[in-house]
């Protein structure tokens, strides 16, 4: 075990394994090479930039050393980026020098963004909904820098626009840009206490009003967005479950609740991606004291015990003492506190909480898995909750589980 983890977070292994992941080295090459003229740090989600922040980390000094000498690491290995980075080098050993200061002069990385990058104003991508959890770890790299959150959107198409982009990310709403397609939304109540006792789904159920147009919309009530748009997409429903802010103008302003089809149930128990984060947030600062972090998390929901429970996975950045995880899974069942969970693990109508710990560089297998299969890094997000559709992920987190914890927090 402790080989396998051993070549997991070794330089080679995080970095060299793939296309993409060669790519990536690249790219933070280039960006110290040109590191005056970075204006600003961008990627389409907060993750892909923890995530480059997190390999530069490991590979500094192996940059330093490309700088230094103006030579490309032999370790790049695909063709085309090869040949185009090796012509963007010289011997610099000055740059090199200064590199190798500032990284070393770093307190755990605090502010590497703005020390490396000294022109940069902001950091901008999409931080809201799933994003959120990687927040916390993008504040520590960037230091003083503001963090933008961007446009919110989909693959579909855009939908709307911060007006206030000064507002921290948590607290962004998006104003729906009326003009860039035709746009309904659907009216969403959840069903009744009588209603939920009868169900064991994976999805939650809502009652569904007729769609109202933009401006008939309420604040404070929740909506499923519809959108028309000009690529010939009619009346294509979304999933986001969006809430009414306020309004700009006569537009209303949007802040992303959560994916329709992102919920953990057992029983009568319904607790959203924002309710998992929630707990983990909580739980996470346990994890403090030992100056731990976690990494990457998802859930799932394990029926074929009886009776059903919440299986929590979680990568950390290094190894924990039983005491301390034993602690984190107590808080992570705690912390859900939907009113339907609280009682059915009062009377043992769901399990005890599960929390398994995963070898790093478990959350990498899966981004590779979906590049392989023909995803674009640029859309990728990790999924929150995995089931039954999820195989080949949940086999991953299966096979890659070191340790395993069990609540005890309601007896």
């Amino acid at each position: 075990m402790k080989d396998i983890q051993s070549q997991c977070c070794s330089p080679d292994a995080v970095i060299f394994g793939s296309d993409f992941n060669q790519s990536l080295y690249c790219h933070l090459l280039c960006g110290l090479i040109y590191s005056n003229e970075v204006q600003f740090i961008s990627s389409t989600f907060a993750h892909s930039i923890v995530r480059a922040f997190r390999t530069l980390e490991q590979v500094w000094e192996a940059l330093c050393t490309d700088v230094r000498e103006g030579v490309l690491s032999s370790r790049i290995t695909v063709p085309s980026i090869r040949e185009s980075v090796s012509r963007l080098l010289s011997p610099n050993p000055d740059l090199a020098d200064s590199i190798y200061k500032k990284c070393v002069g770093l307190s755990n990385w605090y502010g590497v963004i703005p020390e490396l990058w000294p022109n940069a104003k902001y950091v901008y991508g999409i931080m809201t909904g799933s994003m959120e959890p990687y927040l916390k770890k993008l504040r520590h790299y960037a230091g003083n820098l503001p963090l933008i959150s961007a446009a919110y959107g989909s693959s579909e198409g855009w939908i709307g626009t911060s007006v206030d982009p000064r507002l921290p990310p948590e607290s962004t709403t998006f104003a729906v840009l009326p003009d860039i397609g035709y746009f309904e939304f659907i009216p969403l109540r959840e069903n009744s206490r009588e209603q939920e006792l009868e169900r064991r789904a994976s999805t939650i159920h809502y009652s569904e009003s007729e769609p109202v147009s933009l401006t008939e919309v309420k604040v404070g009530e929740e909506y499923e967005i519809i959108i028309t748009n000009f690529a010939g997409l009619y009346r294509y429903r979304l999933g986001d479950v969006v809430k009414v802010a306020g309004f700009h103008n006569s537009t209303p302003k949007l802040k992303f609740v959560c994916r329709r089809g992102l919920l953990l149930t057992v029983n009568i128990d319904k607790n959203t991606e924002k309710d998992l984060q929630l707990s983990v947030e909580e739980a996470t600062k346990l994890l403090e004291a030992e100056k731990l972090e976690l990494v990457d998390f998802t859930s799932y929901v394990d029926m074929s015990t009886d009776p059903g429970r919440y299986v929590i996975f979680w990568e950390l950045n290094a190894d924990a003492s039983d005491d301390v995880l034993h602690g984190c899974c107590d808080c992570l069942d705690r912390a859900f506190v939907d009113a339907g969970y609280v009682s059915s693990r009062k009377v043992q109508a769901i399990g005890a909480l599960e929390l398994r710990v995963v070898e790093r560089g478990t959350f990498q297998k899966i981004l590779d898995h979906y590049l392989r299969l023909g995803a674009a890094v640029s859309q990728f997000k990790t999924p929150r909750c995995v089931g039954t559709s999820h195989g080949e992920v949940l086999q991953i987190l299966r096979t890659n589980t070191m340790k395993s914890y069990f609540s005890t927090a309601y007896g």
